[in-house]
């Protein structure tokens, strides 16, 4: 009975167990093909999103070596319009002016990135150019119909890339135009071709172009895609363009370019080659109308990412497949075995009690464990207490520090005037010592004023500004030095400054900044005999530069890694908070102070804006 029960029980778990491995089977197979489809979605979308990064990267090097090669040559006609020789060349009738501007400007262009540089009189008649000497020159050549000539009388200055209407060759015409605009002399012009970096281009073995607003091919690796576009004109702007002979006579055909899919994927053919599939990256060249277009072929990293996508598919669906299979496996295996065997229960139910033995004893040991987390948490509060509570006196202790830096000048010049009305006194003079009063009571609210704005420093605050003359603030700081360096001023030499060059700030936190500066500069050159320390003041289109340089013996590396940081000085009794006050305070205007150091000395900036008028 026993054994025709356990022969009933094997024939149904045989039966059973066929089912499952079918089940099995079949869901083994509906999942490798959805996951092999879905890693190859995938692997084609991560190698798309690869080429995306690695074509912005390498089309913003592009960009940035051709707007380096742009910015070289822009300058020359802005130069060259205000060239006596150029106004002499267009307002005289003398031929030797005109070859002599010939002359020079063959010499101009063979150290320049220029290919020609030429001059156009007020009715577009070129009468100088640097080509003068080939057969190709452009003197005599009316170029009246050039935009970048009837721009340029407009608009002062002008930038049109063309085809040359004599020299055939293509290139960007930088023009600016010679005397005012109510009675223009002329229009200064400079050539500039692309071949060398086309060949850099070319060397990649990618197609990389540019394109104007109009979508045409400017400058490219591929030379007969020149003149092409990448979109389609519309019909007013072709005939505009072949009327104006911007491009000669190029046919402006559209590129064979179809998009694939995505907006950035397009098939393209290539001369010489078969069609191809490619990612269009593109960038802006910045300062112009212009956009930078680079095309990655696509075919080989899909076609590698695809692959390593579902390689690693089927690794995971082959250890999952086997995973799977030995639980499906063991788990028949068991319940054969709990079939078979009634005796796998009590074996089962001891193994239970043991286990839950084993369980209490863990979780009274978890218990333990959380008691003593418990109490290490409530030391850490402890010892963060007392952190932050010694943050809170290191912070105090900062904030003194620089009162009393700050208020030391004050402090020297009060004692000063003191002494000297003492000496006044002896001889009976009030009138000095009346006049010394006066200054002390000035320097007292000073004093009051700087611990003010260090309370206001410490809060992250700052003072209001105002448009404050930079001559009264180096007075002011100069006067406040006197008694600190009696008899070495004379070292401190300030160049003429002009009368009502205002500023941005506030004239006390100003004086702060100069005489740090000063007394710093002071310093570094005392024990030089021919020591000397400059002061000098330009104005940078909304910035004023105050530079303080001296011929000491400069700073030391180890020094200037961390020069406005707080107490970090080399002076045996200095605080190190001078430079850090400083700088804070220029930044509170909008401002900046810069340093350099070598075996000359130092030189400190001091970047204002400049108060408008």
């Amino acid at each position: 009975m026993i054994s025709a029960t356990t022969t009933g029980i094997s024939t149904d778990l045989s039966r059973a167990a066929r089912r499952q491995w079918l089940v099995f089977a079949i869901a083994l197979l509906l999942m490798s093909i959805a996951a092999l489809y879905g890693a190859g979605i995938y692997g084609r979308s991560a190698a798309l999103s690869t080429l995306r990064e690695q074509g912005r990267t390498e089309a913003n090097l592009k960009v940035a070596l051709l707007r380096a090669v742009l910015e070289r040559p822009r300058a020359l006609p802005f130069l060259l319009a205000r060239d006596p020789d150029v106004e002499n060349a267009l307002t005289g009738a003398d031929p030797a002016g005109r070859a002599l501007l010939d002359r020079k400007l063959e010499e101009l262009v063979a150290g320049t990135s220029a290919a020609v540089i030429y001059v156009i009189d007020s009715k577009g008649m070129a009468i100088a150019a640097s080509n003068w000497r080939e057969p190709t020159s452009f003197v005599g050549s009316n170029y009246l119909f050039r935009a970048y000539f009837s721009d340029a009388m407009k608009a002062g200055t002008a930038e049109q890339f063309a085809m040359g209407s004599v020299s055939k060759r293509p290139g960007l015409y930088i023009s600016h135009r010679i005397g005012p605009a109510t009675s223009p002399l002329g229009v200064v012009v400079a050539k500039m071709e692309f071949d060398r970096l086309e060949q850099d281009w070319q060397e990649t073995q990618r197609p990389s172009y540019v394109v104007d607003a109009d979508h045409v091919v400017l400058i490219t690796s591929i030379p007969s895609w020149r003149f092409m576009t990448t979109e389609p004109l519309p019909s007013e702007s072709l005939t505009a363009i072949r009327e104006s002979l911007q491009f000669g006579e190029a046919p402006l055909a559209q590129l064979p370019f179809e998009r694939a899919g995505a907006t950035d994927l397009i098939r393209a053919i290539l001369p010489g080659g078969g069609a191809e599939s490619y990612l269009r990256v593109a960038a802006p060249v910045a300062s112009t109308p212009w956009q930078f277009e680079y095309l990655v072929p696509v075919a080989g990293a899909i076609a590698a990412g695809m692959r390593e996508a579902r390689l690693a598919a089927l690794l995971a669906i082959g250890a999952i497949t086997l995973a799977a299979a030995i639980w499906l496996r063991r788990r028949q295996t068991a319940l054969a075995d709990a079939a078979r065997d009634q005796a796998a229960r009590e074996e089962l139910e001891r193994r239970v009690d043991a286990r839950t033995r084993d369980l209490s004893l863990a979780r009274d040991r978890l218990q333990a464990e959380i008691v003593d987390h418990r109490e290490t948490e409530t030391r850490l509060q402890a010892v963060q207490q007392d952190l932050v509570q010694a943050n809170r006196l290191a912070i105090l202790g900062q904030i003194a520090a620089g009162v009393a830096h700050e208020i030391n000048q004050p402090l020297a010049t009060i004692r000063a005037y003191a002494d000297n009305s003492k000496v006044f006194l002896a001889r009976s003079r009030p009138e000095p010592v009346l006049e010394n009063l006066g200054l002390i009571a000035d320097l007292t609210e000073r004093i009051a004023k700087i611990t003010e704005d260090l309370k206001a420093l410490a809060r992250k605050g700052r003072s209001g500004e105002e448009a404050v003359e930079l001559r009264e603030i180096v007075d002011g700081a100069v006067m406040l030095l006197r008694s600190r360096f009696t008899g070495r001023l004379d070292r401190l030499a300030i160049a003429p400054m002009p009368g009502g060059l205002d500023v941005m700030g506030n004239r006390l936190r100003l004086e702060q900044v100069f005489i740090n500066l000063f007394q710093n500069a002071l310093e570094a050159v005392e024990d030089k005999a021919d020591g000397r320390v400059d002061v000098s003041v330009a104005v940078v289109d909304a910035e004023v530069v105050a530079t303080v340089a001296d011929n000491g013996p400069g700073i030391s590396p180890a020094i200037l890694a961390s020069l406005f940081e707080p107490f970090n000085t080399s002076k045996e009794k200095g605080l190190g908070l001078g430079l850090v006050i400083a700088k804070d305070i220029v930044a509170d205007y909008g401002g900046r102070l810069e340093v350099e150091t070598d075996m000359r000395g130092a030189r400190f900036r001091v970047h204002l804006r400049k108060a408008q008028a």
